[in-house]
Parts: structure tokens; C-alpha cells; sequence
């Protein structure tokens, strides 16, 4: 008897499924080699891209939606707030001994923000998908600011713990992002495998320019960036 998705789920879904896996396999990562893992999370943002190129190609199912949000609460919610919360504590020389200050404030710090990525994942599904544009910082967005920051060497662990306290607020903001245009997320894409695939070449150039695409988004999208509604595909879909 075959599985009851057979037939039911498209192409686009099981990239999508594959995508929840990669978070999992991120967080194992994460306590052996905290770059590894800070690259399947950015792995898994080009496939969360990837779904979304092939339900337009292909045509989507009513599940993928749901799929996708589930998904990124494994990639893009857990995953980054377990990076973090790696970084930090090994950053600090914390121990699992005793529960000390530092360690309650980082653990309190990285579940918010798993909390708050649940609730703007929860949100968009709702309420963004038909737009052009959506409110808050993208879990994507923010876990590849994170994982950039990591590859390129700059996450002092005080800097990452603010980062993470910083995207629990942003992600629930009403701040609006607009949806890139497909040459936008193209060049987006080329740099995020870039990264993943030569981390370390020239001095860390490609996490460097993926921390700084990122950041340039972040900061100044909601006002700069004009998407137009032809040929636009949101690269750092929710």
C-alpha cells in the first residue's frame, strides 16, 4: 500500500520536505562543527527558494503552503536558535554544568526567537502569501544573516546573542519587505552558493558578500526597493 502523499504531492513539495530535513541535519551539525552548520542553513535557504520556482514551474498542491511553514520552522526557526545558542555559549565558556546567568539569559534569547519565527511563520501563511510584499523580517532572512555572519567570521558571541534578541522583535515587526525581483534573487542565489561551496576563498569574500546583500536588504528594502509585479519571485520566502 503506497503513502497516502503519493499522487497528492507535487515535485515543489518534496524539495520542501527535503528543506525540513536539512534543519534537522543543521542542529545535529551544529554540536560537531557549528560552520558546517551555519552552510546546510544556507543550503537550506536555497531550497526553500528552489520550492518556490517549482510550484510556479510546475504548479503547487493545496498542502504547499503549509508545507513550506512547517519546514521552515525546522531550517529557519530551530536551526539558527540552535547555531546561536551554540556560538554563544561555547563563545562565552559557558558549561551545562550549572545553570549560571549566562547561560539562562542565552537560552531564554533563543527561544524568543524560535517563539517569534513560529509567529510570523504562522502570520504569513495567513495573511502574506497574496501580496507582493510581507511584514516583518523573513525567517530566511534572518537565519542567513546568521549563518553569514558565522562563515565570514565576524559572530563575536555577544554580537550574535544581540543579532538573535534583535531578529525576535524584527520578525513580528509591521515593517514591510518588498518581494525581490528575479534578477535580485538570482544574484541572491549565485552569492548564497557561492558561500556554501568556497566559504573560505579570498579571505571569505562570498560569506562576506552574503552577510552584506543581507544586511543591505534588511536595512533599507522597506524604502529603497521597488518590486514591480512583473516578473518579481520572492527569494526569501516565509
Amino acid at each position: 500500500m503506497l503513502p497516502r502523499f503519493v499522487g497528492r504531492l507535487g515535485v515543489a513539495d518534496a524539495v520542501t520536505i527535503a528543506n525540513a530535513a536539512l534543519g534537522f541535519v543543521a542542529v545535529v551539525a551544529t554540536f560537531v562543527d557549528v560552520r558546517l552548520a551555519a552552510r546546510l542553513v544556507l543550503l537550506a535557504a536555497i531550497a526553500d527558494g528552489l520550492d518556490g520556482i517549482l510550484a510556479r514551474r510546475y504548479g503547487g498542491t493545496p498542502a504547499g503552503p503549509y508545507l513550506d511553514s512547517l519546514a521552515d520552522v525546522s531550517s529557519f526557526a530551530i536551526a539558527p536558535a540552535v547555531l546561536a545558542f551554540v556560538v554563544v555559549t561555547e563563545g562565552f565558556g559557558v558549561g551545562f554544568e550549572t545553570l549560571t546567568l549566562e547561560l539562562l539569559l542565552t537560552g531564554v534569547v533563543c527561544a524568543l526567537f524560535v517563539a517569534m519565527a513560529v509567529a510570523r511563520l504562522g502570520m504569513y501563511t495567513a495573511y502574506d502569501t497574496a501580496a507582493n510584499y510581507t511584514e516583518g523580517v523573513q525567517t530566511t532572512l534572518a537565519a542567513t544573516i546568521i549563518g553569514a555572519a558565522i562563515l565570514a567570521g565576524v559572530a563575536d558571541p555577544l554580537l550574535v546573542l544581540a543579532i538573535t534578541a534583535a531578529f525576535s522583535y524584527l520578525m513580528v515587526s509591521r515593517i514591510r519587505y518588498p518581494d525581490l525581483l528575479a534578477r535580485d534573487a538570482l544574484i541572491m542565489g549565485v552569492v548564497h552558493a557561492l558561500a556554501i561551496l568556497i566559504p573560505d576563498f579570498a579571505g571569505r569574500t562570498f560569506p562576506y558578500a552574503l552577510l552584506t546583500l543581507g544586511l543591505a536588504y534588511m536595512l533599507l528594502a522597506p524604502w529603497l526597493y521597488w518590486a514591480g509585479s512583473s516578473g518579481s519571485t520572492e527569494a526569501v520566502a516565509d
